[in-house]
């Protein structure tokens, strides 16, 4: 049952973040129970842990503003920083470590990790992946799936502008994102298909728990879904931002892009309908980021993805003024120009290569004061 929050508006916004923690040099620590267990109570209400044991989930309030949600997850980010240090650890964010391997991998003690390992088998100890989930509340069920079916369209495009994850393995894998095919080993991913009415997804999700399959929706891990118990609409395509001005770019897009497509559905048929085109823009936009080249099915052609961003900035506008998120909607742009892939590469051509990389991840997880402004 779709559940409305008396007391949120709606586009109500909220953000959850996967970090991952370090040791010292940069090497994967594997201690997500240690520092859950020496939390102080209010950040420990907004940490949870992860499938792997290097990994923590920071997840924000529900805000009326993007502005508000990303000032708590910086409070949020500066609260862990200090924590683990605590312990002589780390934290830092990207889509993928660039260095750890499946063969290393621990999974979390918890019982819902145990049972995922249980389940997937050696799946569950594939290499940690980091991604950005972006919640945005819908005020009515049916409202909900036409947003869901309509921001379907989008994936590629929020996925080419967030990929932050070239290296795996201590390798380049010459993609941007490398985290969406790792990620994609898991089964219940990637983009889903349509749905009529809200009862119609509610059965598709329903037949799987009552056949056994899975305990509870949350082990449904599509690029986008509904939480009913929630109200709220998630999108989850995105790689994990190093730095958090460009996490308020992506969350003011999407938290536009569902208010569009709840009230005014732009998406174009040609796109929502044709699941092949989706998935092969999707893994265009995983290979080469916001250069990708993207089906266009209406045109017989492919457009790039930087033009189809610049055409919903456009017709994200208006919905950002009425959110106000303008300010953040125009992040946009220096996210595009300066993708999260390219700043990587980047720093991992230096003298001191993926060690380096790693460093300069960590030094951006929680910046002295005065340049965490500058930068948000």
């Amino acid at each position: 049952m779709w559940k409305v929050h008396p007391d949120l508006e709606p586009w109500t916004v909220g953000i959850e973040e996967e970090v991952m923690l370090l040791e010292p040099d940069g090497s994967p620590a594997w201690r997500s129970e240690d520092v859950l267990r020496v939390l102080p109570d209010a950040l420990a209400e907004h940490t949870r842990g992860e499938t792997h044991g290097l990994a923590l989930e920071l997840a924000t309030d529900p805000h009326r503003t993007v502005c508000e949600a990303t000032t708590q997850l910086r409070q949020l980010r500066a609260g862990l920083s200090e924590a683990v240090r605590g312990l002589g650890l780390r934290a830092a964010v990207a889509g993928t470590h660039p260095m750890v391997r499946a063969e290393d991998v621990q999974v979390s003690p918890g019982a819902r990790y145990q049972y995922l390992h249980s389940s997937l088998r050696e799946l569950a100890r594939r290499e940690p992946t980091f991604a950005l989930h972006v919640h945005v509340a819908v005020p009515d069920p049916e409202l909900a799936v036409r947003a869901y079916n309509g921001i379907r369209a989008h994936i590629p495009v929020l996925l080419a502008l967030a990929a932050n994850s070239p290296f795996t393995r201590g390798r380049d894998s010459g993609l941007a994102s490398a985290r969406t095919p790792v990620f994609q080993a898991f089964p219940r991913t990637g983009i889903p298909r349509e749905f009529a009415t809200y009862s119609e997804y509610a059965e598709a999700v329903d037949v799987l728990i009552r056949c056994g399959a899975i305990p509870e929706p949350t082990f449904i891990w599509w690029d986008v879904r509904l939480q009913p118990k929630l109200g709220t609409l998630e999108v989850r395509v995105m790689d994990a931002q190093t730095r958090i001005r460009d996490t308020a770019a992506l969350v003011a897009l999407v938290q536009c892009l569902v208010r569009i497509e709840a009230l005014d559905h732009m998406a174009e048929p040609e796109l929502s309908h044709a699941t092949e085109v989706l998935d092969e823009n999707r893994f265009l936009a995983a290979r080469d980021g916001i250069r990708a080249q993207l089906l266009d099915p209406l045109r017989d052609r492919c457009v790039p993805a930087s033009g189809r961003l610049a055409t919903l900035v456009d017709a994200c506008w208006p919905h950002a003024r009425a959110l106000g998120c303008e300010r953040e909607l125009g992040l946009l742009a220096h996210l595009a120009g300066d993708p999260g892939a390219d700043r990587q590469r980047a720093i991992a051509s230096e003298r001191q290569g993926l060690g380096g990389l790693v460093r300069a991840l960590q030094g951006e997880f929680s910046p002295p004061r005065p340049q965490l402004a500058a930068a948000a």
